[in-house]
């Protein structure tokens, strides 16, 4: 599905268009089959630590390079209703990048050559999110001079080789608090001058802090307090003006984070106008959720024991954790246990799974196909895109 088809449907139907993220070859086949079942658009978004080609440290999704996921995705969306997209594609995403402590030429050089593997490979919008910096803190205009730099070659590499792509910019990681109607103001002015006077589109999305943050099994931003933030717009009075600036640009918001929302708070999003939202994190825990409490329930707690002590060992739950958590090793597991589907360790043991529940007559791959299907299907419900089932 192209880009311009994507966002009249959005339009059309007033809703939320939903960002997911391929935590898993499951999560991948399952999006896909949903989209083409009620006929709808949805978004893959992949971040490069997910989803990137060897020779720029690879990703832990199904172990797929770019191409592999987007042919993968390719030959089972029948009505096209899938637009694979870059999440997070700037320099020092990935882990190879920073590992190698690349300076900023070399990971700028390094990125670059990822997105263009991105557009050969079919990827339509590019996430443009030059944020991170090993070295130090970034001001917003350090941040646009670098988003310059990765937008032109992105856009000039896709016109010789002949293909169509849509741009999405980020100045900012999530905080879970929100941005000032003036620093939006101010960064879509100077996107609207660097782009005129380079002879550039405008990026479709632009991302918004909208008060979401996901930290363990919650989301911990402002947007779903029922308590207002000193210092912060109440949601309902600040997104109707952040997205009036979208709308003076010709630019969509994009929210990033937004799992975890309680349903009221996921069906003011079409309300509100917001125009798209990523979500993915939650998938990948109700997926390992699944796994857990199949394996237990049905009294294969040696094969769950193992499966929550390799994904401690891995370490992968440490960035999500709240200061001071209290979680358990079981939590840890269902937070960062997709990491782990597609390593030499987690692989073996979900191969042992399958075969001992197919013993006692279960299908394991139906179970946690179901679980993140319910996952998906409650944002699609609630954004407006599916309105009967």
């Amino acid at each position: 599905m192209s880009v311009e088809k994507l966002l009249k449907f959005a339009a059309s139907r007033r809703c939320t268009i939903l960002g997911i993220g391929p935590m898993s070859r499951t999560c991948v086949e399952v999006s896909v089959d949903i989209a083409n079942k009620y006929d709808v658009p949805i978004m893959l978004i992949a971040s490069r630590r997910q989803i990137d080609s060897p020779s720029f440290g690879g990703g832990y999704v199904n172990n797929w390079t770019t191409s592999e996921f987007a042919n993968f995705v390719e030959s089972r969306d029948q009505k096209a209703n899938v637009v694979l997209a870059r999440d997070h594609g700037g320099p020092w995403q990935n882990l190879l990048e920073i590992s190698e402590k690349m300076t900023l030429a070399k990971s700028m050089e390094s990125c670059k050559r990822s997105y263009e593997n991105d557009i050969d490979s079919g990827l339509s919008i590019l996430h443009i999110d030059p944020s991170v910096d090993p070295s130090k803190s970034l001001n917003v205009n350090e941040i646009l001079d670098r988003i310059y730099d990765l937008y032109e070659h992105c856009w000039a590499y896709a016109q010789r080789t002949g293909k169509q792509i849509a741009f999405e910019i980020g100045t900012e990681e999530q905080s879970g608090g929100t941005n000032t109607p003036a620093e939006l103001e101010y960064v879509l002015e100077m996107m609207k001058r660097f782009t005129m006077s380079n002879k550039l589109p405008m990026p479709h999305f632009v991302v918004i802090q909208s008060g979401t943050r996901v930290m363990e099994l919650r989301n911990v931003g402002s947007f779903d307090s029922p308590i207002r933030v000193s210092g912060e717009l109440p949601v309902a009075i600040q997104i109707p003006l952040m997205i009036d600036i979208c709308k003076k640009y010709g630019v969509f918001m994009k929210e990033h984070n937004t799992d975890y929302l309680s349903d009221e708070a996921l069906s003011w999003h079409p309300r509100l106008g917001i125009h798209s939202a990523n979500v993915a994190p939650e998938f990948g825990a109700a997926e390992s959720m699944a796994l857990i409490d199949c394996l237990e329930r049905n009294r294969l707690n040696h094969l769950s024991d193992e499966f929550v002590r390799i994904v401690v060992d891995s370490n992968k739950w440490l960035k999500w954790m709240l200061p001071n958590s209290d979680a358990s090793n079981r939590e840890k597991a269902m937070i960062a246990g997709h990491y782990c589907f597609s390593t030499v360790e987690g692989s073996r043991l979900i191969a042992l799974a399958t075969e001992d529940l197919a013993r006692l007559g279960i299908n394991l791959d139906n179970v946690l196909r179901n679980a993140v299907e319910r996952a998906i299907m409650r944002y699609l419900v609630c954004f407006r895109i599916i309105t009967t089932v």
